[in-house]
Formats: C-alpha cells, structure tokens, sequence
C-alpha cells in the first residue's frame, strides 16, 4: 500500500486539525471583495478607474448593438461616478433561473451575469472575459440603478458590497423623449469603499476624458458626455466623431506633419466578422503606428487581424511598386519596416465570437480574422492605391527612403557587435554591473551625470544594483532615424547595457528586441528633480517606448523619486520630494528653513541612498501603457515639432502629477 494511504497517514492528517470545515467556499460577490485585484487588476488608482469602464462598457455595448446613442458620465461632488445611457434598458422581468430575482437584480450580484454569453442579447460585446458591472457593486459602499424601460422608472440600490438595499421597484414613469415616446435606458450610480480602495477613491477626469475620446472614435456618431461636479470651473466635455476611426487617425497625426491630406479608410465584413481600417502616413520615422481593437478592447498585444494587416500591406506595396517601376528588377523588396515608417493606422474589428488571450485581453486569437483582413487589405488597399496614385507614390518614395536608412542602421548594429566582440564582455565600460546574474532582482539605475554616478556606484548595493552613467541629454529620438541614433554615444550603452536589442520583435531576428533577453527587470530613471531632470527623463522614456516598448509593456520601467528640499529638524535632516511635500510639511511646521537641492551630485553616497536607493524607504513610479494610442499620441506631441500642441499639452497637465500612465 502506498505509504499516502495508509492508517497511519490519515491519522496523522486528522490530528492536524485540518478538516472539511477548514475548507472556505466564498459565495456570491465576497471573493470579489476578498480578492479585488484578482478582477480589476489593483486597489490603486488603475483599479479604481476600471470601475467605471466596467459600467461604460455595458452602456457602449448597447452602442454597438445600435440601441444607444449618447453617454452621459458624471463625477459627483462627493466623489461618486454617475453613467446614464439612453440604451433599451437592463430587462426588469424575472429571471428563469433565479425565481425571487429579476434580470436586473441578477445582473448587479451574480458573476459572469449578463446578455453576453449566448442568446440574442448582444451579436458584439467587449466585455466577454469580464465579469461586469456585479464587480462594480462588490467593491462599492453604494450602488443606485434606475431602469427606464416600458415606459416606467425603476429603482433598485445595494450597500456594503452588494448588500440589497432597495428591491427592484417603480418609482414612477419613465420621461418623455423629445420624439413623444417614453425614455428608455439605463443609470448607474456608485461610491467606491474607501476600505477597499485605501490609495484613495479620487477619480481623474482626465484619465476619463481620454478614454471616452478613444470610446468615440471607435464608435462613429456616439457622443460622450463628461462633468466633474467637483471642480466649479471644468467645462463639460464632449466627444462624438461622424467620421470615427478615419477622425481617430486625423487626432493621433494631428501633432506631426502628414504626407499627403487623405486618411484612407475601407471595410470589409462576412461570416459575423467585421473590420474597418483607417491609415495615413506622416514625414516621421516611428514604425510602431499600428493600433488595433477588437469590439472596442484595445489589443496591445495585436493579433490575428494586425497579422493579417501587416502582411498584406507589405505584400500590396512592394506588388504596386513594381507594377508602376518604382522598384527595379534587381533591386529587393521593401520589408514592413521600411513601409511602416510614418505610418498612422487603426484597425477596428467587431466579432461576435472573440478568442482573446490571457485575461488582460490584450492579444486576439481567431485565425479566421487574419484571411478577412488581408483579403480586404489586398483588395481595398491596391484599389486605393490606384485612385490616389500621387499619394501611393510618396508612400513608395519614403520606404525607399526608409530602406535606405534600415540597411545604414545594420551596418552600425554591426559595427556596435564587433567593437563589442573586440572588448570582451560587450558591456559599455562606464557600466557599474551588478553581481547577481538574475534579472527578476538585478536593477539598472540610469543615472544623470559623472558626479551623481560616482555618489550612485559608493552607495549602491552592489550585489543587484548596476549603475549606468549617462552625460547630459540623450538624443530625442522622436525625430531621428536609426541610423543616426544608432551613432549617438549614450544611446548605444544604454542597448548594451540592457543587452535585448532593439525595434520591433516582429520580424526581428537578430536585430529585433528580444524582452526575455532584459537584463535587469528593473530599469531606474535616476535624474535630478528639476526642470532639466524631467527633460532627461522624458528622452529616455520616448527611446524605450519607441525602440524597447515591450520592455515597457513589461512593466520593467520604473522612475526614482529624489527629493527637491531638505530641512533641518533638531540635528537631523528631514528630505521632501516636491513642492506639495514642502507646503504640507510648511503647514504643520510654519517657521521651517528650506534647502532647494542643486542636484544629485549635492547628496552624498549616504544621502543618495537612504533618500533615493534603498529600497527599504524609497518611492518608484512604475511606468505603464494602458492605453498605447493614447500613449503614442502624448510621445509625439511632448517630443514632436509642434510647439503649440507641446504648449497645451504642458499647460493642461503640468498640475496633475499624481498619476503617470504612460
């Protein structure tokens, strides 16, 4: 008998105390509340704004479904999301399998509820991996519904993470439209628990703003309405686009100079799949243009229909350019890199039945969108060519441009591999490494200058901290090709530094970034807290997003916080980080004596490391992607050539810097 088995086993386990009644089964929405992170990805300030994307998104399901056509989100006075739809209407009728139940009140308390999951209630929805909007009633204090649907208003309300309150009732009838009919649609009203969300539940309209923004543009002719009642001088926000994602392209280019005026746009659909595709190139030399979506999620990670895009498009432009003699016969065919470069596309598929990969639903899977987007991309985009053959033919002068240059940054990639193979180890000498050979707890602090280095190397735990001077500001790689960056000083030791390469990792090979090969999964940005600091900083962010983004994607990047003031309390020194820091500490200790450090290079090692490395006492900001058009949009503006919409940028932003999503 097996030793597992026998009398003697079980015995031991009973005397454990580890019994049935041990074994705990959390029913209905306390796991949600046990385990919040587990559905919304964090309690922090991501978490507390997918709240409200779980509401906006049943509400732009109904968009989708052509019932709804205006959204209406409120930030209350007291710190409470309101979304109201002009949609059917959550059904108030009982529920077949929950006899004591209506619809609505199943909806709002049990998991993975809703019109999503098979029936006729949605052809198309997004929210198909979530659990919608029960989650929402989990983690709030308070959650009201109001229902207008045949022709009466109804309301129910839950306390406490979805403790019933109010049973589903009447409460009088629905309003009159404009058209004389009875209003239909839904309300959701909610208030965070403070003791779920303990980082604070303090909603940021401007995260809400953006979002609505990319909600309209995907969503032509749906208009998204914003108010922040807590703020007396916000100016309702307004957001629709007839033209939709072809007005999405015009907004992402609209900071960088186009190549020609038209935005091209075509569709194609079958078989309860349907894509639509805007594109316009622009003068800059960003390959990494691409954005997709699949029911309004937007795919970071692409896809079957980005795969099936950017192998038609490379096959339709070297296919035209030697129809018209634009590549000569012995010359090779242009790789999408070279195509890619300046390239603004957004890819918007609706499927009713989407495979999405992982839970972050940020990669799709259906083989079968690949053949319908390519055959729309092969067809659509050569007729396009033809009826604008001025605007193909730039398109085809730029590649060549574009291959040109590819082939000169080859050549200093390779420069850069054999001057390493002649050094040795193929590290920059500058680099201070770390001892530990594991990335998950190797950190690369890159750091402003030769002084704040030398304090940085002293005071750094040399067993997994690696320390990589950097001297002055970076290139701004926003406005240069590979190949002259690939000339700049710092930049090439920030690649061997990091040892994975650089550019796309599709297609890559051996020139490609390969993220499995990052060295060090943390990598510090350690520049003084200044004007010139911020500079230096945003450079470095602008070259890992544009040449390193999966690294970014990660969640690899991370930024230092030092202190901007010291003050002396008794014979100690006390450091605070910024100007708010200063005014709160001023406020408790008016007559305090403030210090504005000059830099990095003031601290010495001691300093630098009890107020900036250890990592027992020191802040970083991780550095994010959420939303990648988003992204991409604020990386060409902050480092573009249009200064007004740098200007505006700056002046809209410069306040708010609790939050960094980039």
């Amino acid at each position: 008998m097996d030793s597992s088995t026998s009398p003697e086993r079980l015995e031991t386990a009973d005397q454990s105390g580890y019994s049935a009644s041990d074994i705990q089964v959390l029913e209905g929405l306390e796991a949600v509340r046990k385990r919040p992170g587990m559905y919304i990805g964090s309690t922090g300030s991501t978490g507390l704004h997918h709240l409200v994307w779980e509401v906006v998104d049943n509400s732009v399901d109904e968009a989708m479904a052509d019932y709804c056509k205006r959204i209406d989100v409120r930030i209350m006075a007291d710190g409470g999301v309101e979304v109201r739809d002009d949609g059917r209407g959550i059904p108030v009728d009982r529920h077949d399998k929950y006899d004591d139940m209506s619809a609505a009140e199943v909806v709002l308390t049990v998991l993975h509820a809703g019109g999503k999951f098979g029936g006729d209630g949605y052809k198309v929805s997004g929210g198909l991996h979530g659990v919608g909007i029960s989650v929402v009633n989990a983690l709030s204090s308070l959650v009201e519904v109001e229902i207008d649907r045949m022709g009466k208003r109804h309301l129910m309300s839950f306390r406490d993470g979805g403790v019933p309150d109010q049973k589903l009732h009447v409460i009088g009838d629905a309003p009159i439209n404009d058209d004389g009919r009875p209003r239909t649609g839904t309300t959701v009203r909610f208030w965070p628990d403070p003791t779920i969300f303990k980082e604070g539940t303090d909603f940021r309209a401007q995260t809400l703003a953006e979002r609505f923004q990319m909600m309209a543009f995907l969503n032509a002719g749906l208009e998204f309405h914003l108010v922040d009642e807590r703020d007396p001088l916000f100016e309702e926000l307004v957001h629709r686009y007839e033209g939709g994602i072809r007005d999405f392209v015009l907004h992402l280019n609209r900071s960088k100079e186009a190549l020609f005026e038209d935005i091209g746009w075509y569709t194609e659909s079958g078989d309860g799949e349907e894509v639509e595709i805007a594109f316009c190139w622009n003068t800059g030399y960003q390959t990494d243009g691409i954005h997709s979506f699949a029911n309004g999620i937007s795919t970071l990670e692409g896809g079957m229909h980005e795969q099936g895009f950017r192998t038609a498009l490379t096959r339709t432009v070297n296919l035209y350019a030697r129809d018209k003699g634009l590549l000569k016969e012995k010359e090779e065919n242009f790789q999408g890199e070279d195509i890619r470069e300046g390239l603004t596309a957004v890819i918007a598929l609706r499927i009713s039945e989407p495979q999405f990969e992982g839970q972050t639903k940020s990669k799709l899977g259906n083989v079968s969108v690949r053949s319908l987007v390519e055959k729309a991309t092969n067809e659509k985009l050569r007729e396009w060519f033809e009826e604008h053959p001025r605007e193909a033919r730039a398109i085809v002068g730029k590649s060549t441009m574009a291959a040109k240059a590819r082939i000169a940054a080859t050549t200093a990639r390779q420069t850069i591999r054999r001057k390493s193979a002649l050094d040795g180890a193929g590290l920059p000498g500058k680099l201070a490494d770390c001892r530990s050979k594991d990335p998950a707890e190797s950190e690369l602090y890159i750091v402003e200058g030769n002084s704040a280095g030398g304090s940085a190397k002293e005071a750094r735990d040399s067993r997994t901290m690696a320390i990589l001077p950097i001297r002055g500001k970076i290139l701004n790689v926003e406005r240069a090709r590979p190949d002259r960056m690939l000339k700049n000083t710092e930049i090439v030791s920030l690649i061997q530094a990091i040892g994975a390469g650089l550019g796309e990792p599709a297609e890559a090979g051996e020139d490609g970034f390969t993220v499995e090969k990052v060295r060090y999964h943390k990598i510090i940005l350690l520049a003084d807290a200044d004007v010139d600091g911020s500079h230096i900083r945003t450079l470095l962010l602008t070259f890992f997003f544009r040449q390193m983004r999966p690294m970014v994607e990660a969640g690899y990047v991370y930024i230092a916080q030092p202190p901007l003031y010291s003050t002396e309390v008794g014979r100690s020194k006390l450091y605070l980080k910024d100007d708010a820091a200063r005014d709160a500490y001023s406020a408790e200790h008016p007559n305090a004596e403030y210090q504005r450090l000059k830099g990095l290079g003031e601290m010495d090692a001691d300093e630098l490391w009890e107020t900036t490395m250890n990592p027992e006492s020191r802040t970083l900001l991780q550095v994010t992607v959420e939303q990648a058009a988003i992204a991409d949009e604020i990386f060409a503006v902050l480092m573009g050539d249009d200064v007004e919409s740098r200007k505006h940028f700056i002046q809209t932003n410069a306040d708010d810097v609790r939050f960094l999503d980039i």
